[in-house]
């Protein structure tokens, strides 16, 4: 998990004028929206007594600007995270400084909310990332797409989820009979298609397209049509770093598409939201008559819960960082791309340890993902009462002057990716196959 991106969490549909709760790397945010309707995301936790911001309500405050206040004790917060009310403390006692919560940079795009987790200014800011065929749901469904959302929650690690979802070669096996032929599975040869941020820091998209051959034709289907004329199922699948991930499949009917906002909740839980548009059977007739919305959420219900119990099952649990630890061959590439991807944030000392979000091991000290007003702003250097959460490097910088090994995912290093020797191991070069 790493802070310093713009992370998808949330449909924005599902962001109303009261504040909503939304957990993501273990620590809870609150979101709600400015007198614009605009989103607002902060941490959940009011620095007066950790009471839960989400719990509370949006008023207009004492600015006469809407805030969030906080059910415990009544404390308001405006959009910049300032707390400009305590009921309890006399009009003319000036307010500390350091009643203030982390707000984090936020827009609402593509149909989703998102939020940048992190405190680098914005000039350094990797950029959010694109999704193309989505501008919003509007205009999709204005380019004769009709969109359904949803979510799927998963009892894994977010990385294992992004792979499986960029994966090519499990579609004949788990999800045969679906868009998958487990009779005629091999991959063909294709491009790799990659883009990179202007200044060539970043990979912000990788994703491949494969004609794979359709499964058997089923019921009255195969006497009407010989299984040799079904014409290949044209797949894309694209990871746009670093949370989304999209599926595109062409169907005899048309157009099937899937983006997907996978959200970590936690080391162990990954919350997948999506909206899937189709450019077939979009008129009001078959909307009504055939229940199209209602089947279009089913199969894609259905595409999750037959890549659950795959996803769940792997081991390990999290994916490892030596190469040599799993065969790899030629039909990866889109994954360890984004193994790449992942070295290349730990190296910039953005990987951040799960269970020291929100609460340290001894549970009584809450600790956050620092956000860019702890640094862009002189004047609040110290006006924080909750700590930042400690990333990889700094731990390990902490070790090091102690003499004691940096700690990895078991708490003995071996899940360090500064640990790894040969760094090929992480870039992907020199993959069997």
């Amino acid at each position: 998990m790493f802070k310093n991106f713009w992370y998808a969490i949330q449909h924005g549909s599902r962001i109303g004028e009261q504040p909503t709760k939304v957990r993501v790397m273990g620590q809870n945010l609150v979101v709600w929206r400015d007198d614009a309707g605009e989103p607002v995301v902060q941490s959940d936790l009011c620095v007066h007594r950790g009471g839960s911001l989400a719990g509370g309500w949006v008023q207009k405050g004492v600015n006469g600007h809407n805030c969030v206040v906080c059910p415990y004790h009544g404390w308001q917060f405006d959009d910049s995270g300032a707390c400009v009310r305590v009921p309890a403390a006399s009009p003319d006692v000036a307010i500390p400084r350091k009643a203030r919560t982390d707000t984090y940079p936020s827009a609402e795009k593509y149909g989703f909310v998102w939020a940048f987790l992190g405190d680098l200014p914005e000039d350094e800011r990797p950029s959010m990332p694109e999704l193309p065929g989505l501008d919003d749901a509007r205009a999709a469904e204005a380019d004769g797409y009709r969109m359904v959302e949803g979510e799927f929650v998963w009892n894994a690690n977010i990385e294992r989820v992004i792979e499986n979802g960029a994966d090519i070669a499990h579609a004949p096996f788990v999800h045969a009979g679906s868009f998958g032929n487990p009779e005629k599975p091999e991959v063909p040869e294709h491009e790799i298609e990659e883009v990179w941020s202007d200044d060539g820091e970043f990979l912000r998209m990788i994703g491949a397209t494969v004609d794979l051959d359709p499964p058997p034709a089923k019921g009255i289907w195969k006497y009407l049509r010989k299984a040799d004329e079904r014409p290949p199922v044209t797949s894309t699948v694209r990871i746009m770093f670093p949370n989304v991930s999209m599926l595109e499949v062409k169907l005899p009917l048309g157009t099937l598409r899937i983006w997907t906002a996978h959200v970590p909740i936690d080391e162990n839980t990954t919350a997948s939201r999506w909206i899937t548009g189709r450019d077939f059977f979009t008129e009001s007739w078959a909307v009504k008559l055939l229940r199209a919305d209602a089947d279009t959420y089913k199969r894609t219900m259905k595409i999750f819960y037959e890549d659950q119990a795959t996803v769940e099952a792997q081991t390990p649990e999290l994916v490892p960082f030596d190469i040599a630890s799993e065969l790899n061959v030629k039909s990866d590439q889109v994954s360890l791309a984004f193994r790449r991807w992942r070295a290349n944030a730990y190296d910039r000392g953005w990987g951040i340890q799960p269970h020291q979000i929100l609460t340290t091991d001894d549970k009584r000290l809450a600790t956050v993902i620092p956000s860019p007003a702890r640094h862009e702003d002189p004047d609040l250097r110290n006006a924080w009462v909750l700590k930042e959460v400690e990333t990889h490097a700094a731990i390990r910088e902490r070790h090091a002057a102690a003499g004691r090994k940096g700690p990895g995912s078991n708490g003995e290093g071996a899940d360090d990716p500064s640990r790894v020797e040969d760094r090929s191991e992480l870039t992907g070069e020199g993959a069997n196959g």
